[in-house]
């Protein structure tokens, strides 16, 4: 193990040692002579402004602007409504000050990038940038060292002053300061951030100190596309999720721990399969085939590999058209950005982060043993005659798992270089036998500022991912619905795991295949996974108010699957070994280029950015398969020992985008705001004159708490009204999809084979985007001094240009062509709802997000229906299973309604292929007379047919919600997560093949209430080994489900114990995941879609089906955060 990880982390070491090299070469260069850097003093800083009738609030936020500074004051206490009249040209700043001073009474004191404003004495001076020290009765030496009360980090340049005087100092990098001062003095602590705290010194030569955070005082900066905004200058929809929630309990991944945090974001696992993916949803899916996943943005690269969340600061989803439309053809599914962690001026800090779980499923089927399951047999066939075992197969395949993971970062920098490097080592053992998952990754980011006007930085990531595993999760389920899973239903109880010979032993099927402990074992199926991307970045002031800046990205993600079915398996044994290897190189490049205007005019602000991407994309694949081998112990690295070879494949794709993109965003007074968004993209995917779009937007905001009606209305903290309107696009499709395609096939040409090239595609040269309007309307409401804070937002979008592949006439020679279709709408209502409840020494804050959204097509080609199937591949005879009709959800399920049984005396429909016997399957008539023009009129015909076939369900939920709670006390720290999905239906396709006695496979115990003629009051069927597979409601389940997804309990070690133990923080904690899940679903767990891979399934035709699927688990966790 050691040694496998070392090996590790040399090939990972081989990505990023230039990278690192370059950064530790311009980070010595720069901090070498970073001592010689000074600030200008509010003396020499020049400007112009003019604040005729302006608030304090305006002018300090105008200051803001135009210097570095940064006002710091007691709410409370200053009253920055009141308004002032002042002006200057090219004066110093120290000039505006003592103005502002005049007609306000208040003292301005600069302290490093800080001004502390509080009000003047009458014998005080207007302006101090020095510090004092006037008191020389003052004697005694007090020191002290000042905290977060947060993060129990030191806190470097708090203001300390001597109540009633101008004397003070301010903290060191280590949050210490020393002060001369009288017994019994007061010392008056401030920081921006932070609540300003007084102590009494009394006789103390020796002060800790601990601020609090002054959640009223912080402006929350939201990351949006090419730039940041205040949140109260926000005209879009944005949820952001920041770091410490991205972190509370160990995920997989960022996709995993961003789950039901964010309004109108639908996270759905997959399956519970170490290393899975997730489906991500943001305001439901806007496209029938296409892709309707996001696009990430990490750090400005779009297209980017996801850091773990250890590594990431916040995530922004953007939703809206106002914050989406920047980003043109692939904004319309919504936009995550992703900021990782940087480096910070002060000391160095370490942090080691590590964890360890143990895992089990969540549930288990309840399935019959062998004295009920040869029952059950024998009402079928009385001959079946059982083999005497005992076997439970669902405990045959679980094993205990578990996950442990481990973080260690450096963080620092000064006031010309930061610096950000961490490494992460992921492992997981799944809860099904030879499963598991490892992650290797290293994060490493430099921010340089080479002069007063240029800046610039790079950020390096590198990940290897290996996952292993037979195959566990079901997708067509090959000839035999072959994973391990899907096997262990398959065998009877009575069956051993291997025959009196030793063999593993194999189902009692016309197509025998193998036992599910054979597959777990003896099937290899391994692929890995190379990632490494950097994306260096440039920023030049031109002027004061402009700003170029340009980025240079690239990437590459290297795989290799390979897999091997040995002799000893049915599948390998009739050829000798089956092996085969699949291989990827895929690579990216981005390069952005863009300015940034700001420039205020009085109370008014204009930014403008403006620039010009281009990306390039290029994939490359290959594969090749080989059997009957000499001897199984090569698995699929000896192809070239095969005997028998299959033509191996290749084959390569790219893709360029380029683009003109632009937003000018408008206040004033920061009351009344606009902002226009637009881009022009243009795609290689499309033909000429299809491969240029136009995707703008508009927006606007009204902070309505600002205005002086609102003044005298305490209880309400701020009010904001917003409203949007645009078009994004979806370009999601595949390259040369617009040509026709040909593919290799074998001839016979003088009765010899003869390679030959023949068309399989038609060539479509209209194809053109999918394109969304949306609009949007929201409010944000704060309450109580943002104690209480309430966003609420409805939208409506509509998808036209559907891109889906349509059925052509069998005289074309063809089975499909993609064309664009139809259109689909979206509309829906989100609600966030944030509450500091307490925030004394006990605290506790409350966070809650809940969202609907209804999902209809619109319209469809000459509104003709369009039917599919989503059952697995082996479920033959079982026909279209999900219908797209007009007014209706995209991937509605459909199939015939369910009665229960026939009764003896009850007049049994005729019907070809349905039960006609007391005890059958009993389905309703609801159609089949026609009239004159053979149109179905609606009315019963007598008998059962595909005309009795309707829409039996709907995979999208009703509504998504979750509830976050954080309590601490002393130290002792609390979080309760829910997570939960009301009104999605699941396709139960586990459920209907348990119910087959075709074979011999196993039942749910439901059968045990089955229909005999001495147990009539049920609606389970008898048995019957003849029972043909239906779509029906019968396998049509309720997907909801309440979650508690996380909770959690830590202590915090006290300070005086951390400086005993020379460290900075240390905190333990224990935490459960997936605990409690409250659901009337009858699968292994409500959170699944087996439809994971392939073509059709980026979409949203295929949700909400369940077929042997890997279980969900729920874990246990020990860990701790450690701080040097």
């Amino acid at each position: 193990m050691k040694l496998k990880l070392l090996r590790q982390i040399l090939i990972m070491s081989r990505y990023l040692f230039y990278g690192i090299i370059f950064q530790c070469l311009m980070a010595g260069l720069l901090i070498a002579g970073d001592g010689n850097a000074q600030r200008k003093s509010i003396e020499e800083v020049i400007l112009s402004v003019d604040l005729k009738n302006t608030t304090l609030k305006e002018a300090f936020a105008l200051i803001t602007n135009k210097t570095d500074f940064k006002f710091a004051y007691d709410n409370r206490k200053i009253d920055t409504n009141q308004r002032i009249s002042t002006a200057i040209e090219n004066e110093s700043l120290a000039d505006l000050l003592r103005h502002i001073s005049k007609s306000s009474d208040l003292k301005f004191k600069r302290v490093n990038d800080n001004i502390f404003v509080s009000k003047k004495n009458i014998f005080e001076s207007s302006v101090a940038e020095k510090l004092e020290n006037d008191f020389e009765l003052f004697q005694t030496e007090v020191s002290g060292t000042v905290l977060s009360g947060e993060d129990n980090l030191p806190l470097p340049g708090v203001s300390v002053i001597l109540k009633g005087t101008s004397t003070g100092t301010t903290t060191d990098m280590d949050g210490k300061f020393k002060l001369n001062v009288a017994d019994n003095s007061v010392l008056s602590l401030s920081y921006i951030g932070f609540k300003t705290q007084e102590v009494e010194v009394g006789n103390q030569s020796t002060l800790n100190i601990t601020l609090a955070p002054d959640l009223e005082q912080l402006e929350e900066v939201v990351v949006v596309g090419y730039g940041t905004v205040k949140k109260s200058d926000l005209t879009g929809s944005v949820s952001s999720v920041k770091s410490e929630e991205l972190t509370a309990y160990p995920a997989i991944g960022a996709v995993q721990a961003l789950q039901g945090r964010a309004a109108g974001v639908q996270i759905t696992a997959n399956n519970g399969q170490p290393g899975s993916s997730y489906k991500v949803r943001v305001r439901g899916g806007t496209s029938i085939n296409a892709s309707s996943d996001p696009i990430y943005v990490v750090d400005g690269f779009v297209g980017a590999a996801i850091p773990p969340p250890e590594d990431i600061e916040s995530m922004e989803v953007l939703k809206d058209a106002s914050a989406t439309a920047i980003y043109g053809s692939r904004g319309a599914n919504g936009v995550i950005m992703i900021t990782t962690k940087r480096g910070k001026s002060g000391r160095t800090s370490v942090d080691f982060n590590a964890s360890y779980s143990v895992q089990e499923e969540i549930n288990r089927l309840d399935l019959l043993n062998t004295d009920q399951f040869t029952s059950y047999l024998q009402d079928a066939n009385p001959g079946f005659t059982s083999l005497g075992n005992n076997t439970d197969w669902q405990e045959e395949i679980f094993q205990p798992g578990y996950i442990q993971n481990y973080q260690m970062g450096i963080s620092g920098g000064s006031d010309n270089v930061n610096y950000y490097l961490s490494g992460t080592y992921y492992d997981q053992k799944g809860i099904i036998l030879n499963s598991g998952f490892q992650r290797y990754s290293i994060t490493s980011n430099i921010d340089i500022k080479a002069s007063e006007k240029f800046k610039f930085g790079l950020n390096l990531f590198a990940r290897r991912s290996d996952q292993k595993g037979a195959r566990t999760q079901e997708d067509s389920g090959g000839a035999n619905g072959s994973g391990v899973v899907a096997s262990a239903f398959k065998f009877g109880p009575d069956q051993a795991i291997r025959d009196e010979n030793g063999n593993y032993t194999l189902a009692r099927l016309s197509d025998q295949h193998d036992n599910a402990v054979a597959i777990a074992t003896e099937y290899t199926n391994e692929s890995v996974t190379d990632r490494f991307q950097g994306n260096l970045y440039g920023e030049y002031s031109i002027l004061n108010d402009l700003k170029f800046r340009v980025t240079l990205g690239a990437s590459s993600d290297n795989g290799r699957q390979g897999e091997y079915v040995p002799s000893t398996l049915q599948g390998g044994a009739g050829v000798g070994g089956d092996g085969r290897v699949i291989g990827r190189k895929n690579s990216l490049f981005l390069n952005e280029n863009y300015l940034t205007y700001t420039k205020d005019f009085g109370n008014q602000n204009l930014t403008v950015v403006g620039g010009y991407s281009y990306q390039k994309s290029r994939s490359e694949s290959w594969s090749g398969r080989g059997q009957s081998f000499p001897t199984d112990a090569g698995l699929y690295w000896n192809l070239g020992g095969s005997s028998i070879w299959q033509a191996p494949n290749s084959g390569v794709s790219e893709w360029d985008l380029a683009s003109w993109y632009g937003r000018a965003k408008y206040s004033i007074a920061s009351k009344y705001l606009i902002t226009f968004t637009a881009r022009y993209d243009g795609t290689s995917v499309f033909s000429e004159g299809n491969k240029w779009a136009f995707f703008p937007s508009g927006a606007v905001a009204w902070n309505m708490n600002d205005e002086a009606f609102m003044d005298n209305i305490e209880v309400i903290s701020n009010w904001k009204w917003r409203a949007s309107y645009g078009i994004t696009g979806n370009r999601a499709i595949n390259p040369y999809q617009t040509l026709a395609n040909l593919s290799n096939v074998l001839t016979v040409q003088g009765g010899a084979p003869v390679n030959a090239v023949a068309p399989t595609s038609v060539a479509n040269d209209k194809l053109t985007w999918e394109t969304t309007t949306q609009l949007d309307i929201g409010v944000d409401i704060g309450l109580l001094g943002n104690r209480l804070n309430i966003i609420m937002d409805y939208y409506s979008m509509e998808t036209e240009d559907l891109l889906f592949s349509v059925p052509l006439p069998e005289y074309s020679g063809y089975t499909t062509q993609l064309k664009n279709i139809g259109s689909v709408e979206n509309k829906g209502f989100e609600f966030t709802l944030n509450t500091r409840n307490f925030d004394g020494e006990f605290q506790w804050s409350t966070d809650f997000n809940i969202s609907a959204n209804r999902n209809k097509v619109l319209t469809l080609p000459d509104g003709n229906d369009i039917q599919y199937s989503s059952g697995p591949g082996h479920m033959v005879g079982l026909g279209n299973t999900q219908l797209l009709t007009e007014g209706q959800p995209v991937g509605s399920f459909y199939g015939w309604i369910y009665d229960g049984v026939y009764q003896q005396g009850d007049e049994i429909l005729p019907g070809g292929g349905f039960e006609e016997e007391p005890g059958g399957e009993k389905f309703r008539d609801i159609d089949g007379t026609k009239d004159s023009n053979g149109d179905l009129t609606g009315v019963p015909d007598g008998q059962l047919n595909n005309d009795d076939r309707a829409i039996i369900g709907n995979p999208h939920p009703d509504f998504i919600w979750g509830l976050n709670n954080d309590f601490s006390y002393k130290g002792f720290d609390l979080n309760i997560f829910f997570q939960a999905s009301k009104g999605n239906d699941i396709f139960n396709y586990t459920l209907m093949e348990l119910d087959l006695l075709a074979g011999r496979n196993n039942a749910t115990t439901a059968a045990l209430n089955r229909w005999t003629p001495q147990n009539t009051n049920t609606d389970v069927p008898s048995a019957f080994g003849g029972r043909t597979r239906r779509a029906s409601t019968r396998w049509i389940h309720d997907g909801s489900f309440v979650r508690l997804k996380n909770i959690s309990l830590g202590y915090n070690l006290p300070k005086d114990v951390l400086d005993k133990m020379k460290i900075q923080k240390l905190r333990v904690y224990v935490s459960a995941q997936n605990i409690l899940t409250f659901t009337d679903y009858e699968g292994y767990d409500p959170e699944v879609n087996y439809r994971t891979t392939g073509s059709d399934t980026d979409g949203n035709r295929n949700l909400g089906l369940d077929y042997a699927s890997y279980p969900n688990a729920k874990s246990f966790t020990f860990g701790l955060n450690l701080g040097f």
